[in-house]
């Protein structure tokens, strides 16, 4: 045998060799770089959690890390954009302040909404079986009007932010400290769960989405150290709310798959990521965030459509109801202004710390507090508060007392609009469905079988969709029908019940035309979005909305609260007082244990979503849910029908 012979032999033998230390390390899950773009998703890759971005945008507060991180930056998600041009007028968006505050019923509500409260305080007994003795604003005020500050420093040593290099934008905390003298205006990005897209300056859907990819494209180069150009081998879980704007989603994906140049995302929504974050697999998902509240029924990992309730409170009025309290009461900081973004910061800093739900705490007591602003002393204040620190939250029960007059105050999940992009959206499937069932219609009448139920020409039947095509939660109570699973339903389901099992809309009456019946529908549903539910009320009305008594059960049973807006001492007590005081008188004997979940493995209720879109970029079982570059690019929106794992 020749010497060129023997090398291609043992070259032969090598590359045998390598075949099968490949196989091997195949076999034992080794990991390995993750593939780039250019090779083709047949050949799936396992993901390594370092390399996946967890995105949770809210309100106030961006949430954002690496799957692997423990725990993710938290920012103010605000950004502040200089001015193009000298002369141009400032604009800020109100942090506190909201429409439909300073209508002339406001007032009259806002004290309405008090009276309520003062006399459930009153009617709830303490712990040892006395009535609580209400204190009168007046006992704190003549108090509270002697105070004077006592000044510790001379400097309060907080800075503006230092713009002399001009940037174009600063965000997160740096933008809540620009000098209001400075030519920058301040956006929120993101109000009440929706892109803030409103007729002012910056308020175009292009403009708010370039805020948001600047805010999150600083985050992930300063503060993740993730280089820009890098992020093609990235891949980023994005979480959205329960009741979400399709449109707006669709824009937001487009933005970090294209914009910023992710190579694979999935998107999910907050209440099963909750889930997921919290071990539990069926739970009422109930998130208090700062500028609304959803509630959602969630079963093995799928959120029940009919269930989910979104309300236009949150956090954030709460705090500003503490302001109108503190001012009754002679809040010795007379500066304060709601218009003010510093003084907001202080308001929710003493909301936080002051607040709670608690009724055994009564009477008056001495409290103090700090003010440290730019150029200005750093002063000590005294103040005595008295059921000032119990009336504000418990107006997330009674939201009247937030005075907000002609505001849609609670929204339901509408059907989608349609859109160019996916003509094979729920339309398209309505359209032929309804054609199949007036051929069986006239099939069965020709025969001369009369079909049970009378539904509607046009309704949905049999396919197991009901529940999720629906506009409306099913009628509650004993007139709903309806699979665990909000899948199956009879014809003239389209009903909406408040907690007590009342509808407002009657079966029997499903013969009338379809316009008439939607033209009905679309007036009940304005009547019911114009109401402020309690949140105990929307927990029940939620829970009742659910298609078996077996669901319902399961909900009872495992009521978790997230999101930082109900963060009181005495919270749960409260909230599970309420609910079993309210729920339904059949299911106090059916219902075991009714638990209401405030800190599941003692994590902190602000991170459990976050931490639930990190667990979901692990698993396995996540692989068919990627959405990739290239396929948005050839399909755009119809990817997020086909992969989400919520009916889109």
């Amino acid at each position: 045998m020749t010497q060129a012979e023997k090398e291609q032999d043992n070259g032969k033998e090598k590359e045998k060799e390598r075949d099968k230390e490949k196989e091997k390390e195949q076999q034992r899950g080794v990991k390995r770089a993750i593939a780039p773009p250019s090779i083709p998703e047949t050949l799936q890759e396992q993901i390594q959690s370092n390399f996946v971005v967890v995105i949770h945008p809210g309100s106030s507060t961006l949430r954002i890390g690496r799957a692997t991180d423990n725990l993710p930056l938290t920012i103010p998600h605000v950004i502040a954009r200089r001015h193009k041009q000298s002369g141009q007028p400032r604009y800020e968006h109100a942090w506190l302040l909201r429409e439909g505050l300073n209508k002339p019923e406001s007032n009259e509500q806002r004290q309405n909404g008090l009276k309520m409260v003062d006399q459930a305080i009153w009617s709830k007994k303490m712990s040892n079986g006395v009535r609580r003795t209400p204190v009168s604003a007046e006992q704190a005020r003549a108090y509270n009007c002697q105070i004077r500050p006592a000044v510790l420093d001379s400097s309060s040593k907080v800075k503006w932010t230092n713009t002399a290099h001009q940037p174009t934008y600063v965000v997160g905390e740096e933008a809540l400290h620009v000098n209001p003298s400075d030519c920058y205006n301040i956006h929120w990005p993101i109000v009440r769960g929706q892109l803030n897209v409103h007729t002012g300056p910056g308020g175009s859907q292009t403009a708010v989405l370039a805020d948001l990819e600047a805010i999150w494209s600083h985050v992930i180069q300063k503060q993740l150290e993730i280089p820009l150009k890098d992020l093609k081998y990235y891949r980023c879980v994005l979480l959205v709310p329960d009741i979400y704007n399709r449109q707006h989603i669709k824009e937001v994906v487009n933005m970090l798959l294209l914009n910023m140049g992710f190579s694979a995302i999935i998107v999910h929504q907050e209440s099963i990521c909750a889930t997921f974050g919290s071990g539990l697999s069926s739970a009422c998902v109930v998130d208090v965030g700062d500028q609304k509240t959803s509630i959602c029924c969630v079963e093995d990992g799928v959120s029940h459509r009919n269930s989910r309730l979104c309300l236009a409170y949150g956090g954030s009025d709460v705090t500003r109801t503490f302001s109108w309290l503190l001012q009754r009461a002679g809040f010795p900081y007379r500066d304060c202004q709601l218009s003010n973004r510093l003084d907001c910061h202080l308001l929710q800093h003493l909301k936080e710390t002051f607040c709670h739900l608690d009724q055994d705490r009564s009477g008056l007591q001495d409290h103090e507090f700090q003010t440290r602003f730019p150029e200005a002393p750093a002063l000590l204040y005294q103040v005595r508060l008295g059921d000032e620190k119990l009336e504000a939250p418990m107006g997330l029960f009674y939201p009247t007392t937030f005075g907000i007059v002609g505001q849609k105050m609670t929204s339901l999940q509408y059907r989608s609009q349609g859109d160019s992009e996916d003509p094979h959206d729920e339309h398209y499937l309505l359209s032929t469905q309804s054609k199949q069932d007036q051929s069986s219609k006239s099939a069965a009448d020709r025969k001369g079988v009369s079909r049970p139920g009378g539904g509607l020409d046009g309704d949905i039947s049999g396919q197991g969709r009901i529940g999720e095509l629906s506009d409306l939660p099913r009628s509650c109570g004993s007139g709903g029908v309806g699979s665990s699973g909000g899948g199956g339903g009879t014809k003239g389901e389209m009903e909406l019940g408040p907690a007590q099992g009342e509808c407002l809309m009657g079966t029997g009456e499903a013969e009338e035309s379809l316009s008439a019946h939607l033209s009905r529908k679309t007036a009940i549903m304005s009547q019911f979005e114009s109401k402020a539910l309690g949140l105990d009320k929307a927990i029940l009305h939620s829970i009742d909305c659910c298609g078996s008594d077996e669901t319902k059960r399961k909900m009872y049973s495992s009521i978790l609260v997230v999101g930082g807006g109900l963060l009181f001492h005495g919270a749960r007590e409260f909230l599970l007082h309420r609910i079993i005081n309210k729920m339904p008188p059949s299911f106090r004997r059916l219902v075991d244990n009714v638990e209401v979940i405030t800190r599941p493995k003692d994590m902190d209720p602000k991170l459990i979503s976050w931490k639930g879109g990190a667990v979901l970029a692990c698993l396995d079982t996540t692989q068919e849910m990627w959405i990739h570059q290239r396929e948005w690019q050839r399909f755009g929106v119809r990817m997020l029908r086909e992969r989400a794992a919520f009916v889109w």
